[in-house]
C-alpha cells in the first residue's frame, strides 16, 4: 500500500487544474518548481562543465566516493526539464549509489528536436571516457523521456563498436512514442501525472516523422550485447507497458535484466517525493543491483 507522503503527494498534484495549453516555458518553469519543493543539502558540491555542444553538472556530496560514475539524463519528454532542477536528486543518488553523478543539460525540443539527445548523450559518455573513467566503471541512468533515452544511448553506442558502460537503469521509461500499450488505453490505469495526449503532442515536438526509429522510441530496438539493465515503474502509470515491454524484450535478447512493479506508486514517484519511503527503497534496490553487476 502507498505511504502517507506517496498519497499526499498524488492528492497534492490532483488539486491542481489541469492545463494542458500552457505554453512551454511555462510548462518548464512549473516542472523546475515542482522539483526545487526537495531542497539541495547545503554540504552538496555542485561543478559545472562543458561536454561537448552542451553543459552538464558533476553532483559531488561529501564523503569518500567509489570510482563509480553515473551518467544521469533527467526526464520530461524531451521538451521540458534541466541538470538544474534534477541536482535534489542527483545528489540523493550520488549518496544511494556510492557514485560520482554527472547530469546532463541535453538539448531540449522543438528547439533542438531529435536525435539531438541521443547525440548529446553519446557524447556525454565518451567525455566520461576521455576523463578516465573506464567503460566497466560508468553506469547510464535516466527517467522517463530519460530512461529512453539511456536505452537509445546504449543501443547507438553498440552500433557504433564503443566500449559499453557496465549497467543501465531505468526510472519509468518512456520507449514508445507511438503510445501503443495497453496502458495507453483509456482508463487502463489512474495516473494523475501523465496523459496520453499530452505525451503524443511531445512526442511530436521531439520526433516528428520518426516516432518508431529505435533510438526515439527504443521499444524497436535491438538489444543484443545490452549490458545488465534495471527497470523500475509504477503500476498507476501510463508508461506501466513501456517498461514491461522492454523488460520482456531485453530477457528474450539475453539481456541480464532485473525489474520492479511498485504497485500504486506514480510516474517517476524517486524523483519527484525525496521524503517517501518508496523513494528510498527504490534506490536501494539500485544499489543492490550495481553492487552485483559491479563487484568491487
Amino acid at each position: 500500500m502507498p505511504s502517507t507522503e506517496h498519497e499526499r503527494f498524488v492528492e497534492m498534484m490532483t488539486s491542481i487544474p489541469r492545463r494542458d495549453d500552457l505554453p512551454l516555458q511555462e510548462q518548464r518553469d512549473n516542472y523546475a518548481a515542482i522539483l526545487a519543493a526537495n531542497p539541495l543539502p547545503e554540504d552538496v558540491e555542485i561543478r559545472s562543465v562543458e561536454v561537448g555542444a552542451v553543459s552538464a553538472d558533476w553532483v559531488d556530496p561529501p564523503g569518500p566516493r567509489r570510482d563509480r560514475v553515473t551518467l544521469y539524463l533527467h526526464g520530461g519528454g524531451y521538451v521540458i526539464g534541466s541538470s538544474t532542477a534534477y541536482h535534489e536528486f542527483g545528489a540523493r543518488l550520488a549518496g544511494a549509489l556510492d557514485s560520482r553523478v554527472l547530469l546532463l543539460d541535453y538539448r531540449l525540443a522543438p528547439e533542438c528536436p531529435f536525435p539531438a539527445a541521443v547525440d548529446d548523450a553519446v557524447a556525454a559518455y565518451r567525455y566520461l571516457l576521455e576523463e578516465s573513467a573506464g567503460p566497466g566503471r560508468v553506469v547510464i541512468a535516466g527517467d522517463s523521456a530519460g530512461g529512453g533515452l539511456t536505452l537509445a544511448t546504449l543501443a547507438r553506442l553498440r552500433d557504433e563498436g564503443e566500449a559499453l558502460p557496465a549497467a543501465g537503469i531505468c526510472f519509468s521509461p518512456w520507449t514508445d512514442l507511438e503510445a501503443t500499450g495497453d496502458s495507453h488505453r483509456p482508463g487502463a490505469v489512474d495516473d494523475p501525472l501523465v496523459q496520453v495526449d499530452g505525451l503524443r503532442q511531445m512526442a511530436r515536438l521531439y520526433a516528428e516523422g520518426n516516432l518508431r526509429h529505435p533510438l526515439a522510441s527504443p521499444l524497436h530496438a535491438e538489444f543484443q550485447g545490452f549490458p545488465p539493465l534495471h527497470v523500475e515503474v509504477g503500476t498507476r502509470e501510463v508508461l506501466l507497458d513501456d517498461a514491461r515491454r522492454v523488460v520482456e524484450k531485453a530477457r528474450r535478447s539475453g539481456v541480464e535484466t532485473s525489474s520492479f512493479e511498485a504497485e500504486g506508486l506514480i510516474h517517476v514517484w524517486p524523483v519527484l517525493m525525496a521524503g517517501a519511503p518508496e523513494s528510498a527503497e527504490s534506490l536501494e534496490r539500485v544499489r543492490a543491483f550495481l553492487d552485483r553487476v559491479m563487484p568491487g
